[in-house]
C-alpha cells in the first residue's frame, strides 16, 4: 500500500479489498446468471454501487447489501432488453431506408429508458393516463371515462 495514502484511506481501500475477496464468489453464485462475462459485468456493477455508498465500511451486512444491488441490476437489464426488443421489432416493421443510424439507436434507446424511468415513478392511473394519452391518442374525456376519473383529474 502507498504510504502517502492517508490512515483512512488506506482503512477504507482494505475493509473494500476484503469486501471483494469475501464476497465475490458468492455474488457470483448469487447472480445465476448463464454468461460468465454478463456476472462479471454484473457483479463489478454491484461493487462499484457498495463502495459508492456514502459510508461502505458502516455495511453491516454486507451479503443482504450485495444481494439487493445485484437484483436491482438484473431487473434493470431485464427491463431494458425488454424495451430494446419491442423497440427492435418496431424497427422490423419500417422500410429499410428509415433504419436508424448506430448512434440514433443509442440515443433512441437512452431515452426510452429514460422514459420508463420517469412512468415507473407515477402511480398506476397516471401512468395509464399518460399512455392513453401519449400512445394511444384518447381525449381527456375517454381517459376519463377508462379510468373512472374526473377530466380536471386526468388533465393533472
Amino acid at each position: 500500500m502507498d504510504a502517502s495514502l492517508s490512515p483512512h484511506f488506506q482503512f477504507r481501500q482494505q475493509m473494500l479489498r476484503r469486501l471483494f475477496g469475501d464476497h465475490e464468489g458468492w455474488l457470483f453464485e448469487r447472480l445465476g446468471l448463464h454468461c460468465r462475462e454478463d456476472v462479471a459485468d454484473l457483479a463489478a456493477e454491484t461493487f462499484a454501487q457498495a463502495v459508492a455508498l456514502p459510508d461502505p465500511l458502516a455495511i453491516r451486512k454486507p451479503r443482504a447489501l450485495l444481494s439487493t444491488i445485484g437484483k436491482r441490476l438484473i431487473f434493470a437489464r431485464w427491463r431494458r432488453n425488454d424495451i430494446e426488443r419491442a423497440y427492435l421489432e418496431s424497427l422490423a416493421a419500417l422500410p429499410e431506408a428509415c433504419a436508424p443510424s448506430p448512434q440514433e439507436h443509442w440515443l433512441v434507446m437512452e431515452a426510452l429508458m429514460e422514459i420508463e424511468r420517469l412512468l415507473d415513478g407515477l402511480s398506476s392511473k397516471a401512468r395509464a393516463a399518460f399512455l392513453y394519452s401519449q400512445v394511444d391518442g384518447l381525449t381527456y374525456a375517454r381517459i376519463a371515462e377508462e379510468l373512472g376519473v374526473s377530466v380536471t383529474r386526468v388533465h393533472q
